[in-house]
């Protein structure tokens, strides 16, 4: 589930970034005053946005960004000084941050978020070799018992996959289990 952690040195600081968040319907965990926090918290979400300022006393915002999980994205809140060194894959706002860029600026991140997971589950799964092997037998069952060409075959494995439910995987199984029993 996407998840927004707040951290920063001073308790408070990240306490009232956590309310404005709370109030403007986001989700965000419990503030985090230490980095070591954050990436114990990230660790155990599953994706998500970390909120925070420039340094810890435990680390600097360039290490907690190396121990954060592959879900999440940092946006630094920092002074105009501190933002010159920044990072290109971090989403940066300057200090003394407004309500409205901050919720600006998290609504994109989020949207962008939503966008990369669209396509990441659009785009076509890569199968096995033991899965590419399944459906050729399968195929050539068919070809064989029912004089069909490959490009046939593999047509009849799909509309029967998705007529039914099942992957194509699933289908060429039950296509072999058929011809065995």
């Amino acid at each position: 589930m996407f998840s927004i952690i707040v951290g920063f040195p001073k308790y408070e600081d990240a306490a009232s970034i956590k309310n404005v968040l709370v109030r403007n319907g986001y989700n965000v965990s419990e503030p985090c005053t230490l980095g070591a926090q954050i990436v114990t918290l990230a660790n155990d979400l599953d994706e998500g946005i970390v909120v925070c300022g420039y340094r810890f006393s435990d680390m600097h915002y360039s290490e907690l960004n190396n121990y954060l999980p592959k879900g999440f994205e940092m946006l630094l809140v920092a002074s105009p000084q501190k933002l010159e060194y920044s990072q290109e894959n971090i989403v940066c706002l300057r200090m003394p941050v407004k309500t409205h860029d901050l919720l600006n600026t998290l609504q994109m991140m989020t949207y962008q978020y939503q966008r990369r997971k669209k396509k990441e589950k659009d785009k076509p799964k890569t199968r096995t070799e033991e899965e590419k092997n399944t459906i050729e037998k399968a195929k050539l069952i068919l070809m064989d018992r029912n004089n069909l060409t490959e490009e046939e075959a593999h047509r009849y494995l799909q509309k029967n996959s998705m007529d039914s439910g099942t992957n194509m995987v699933e289908m060429a199984e039950i296509v072999i289990r058929m011809f065995y029993s």
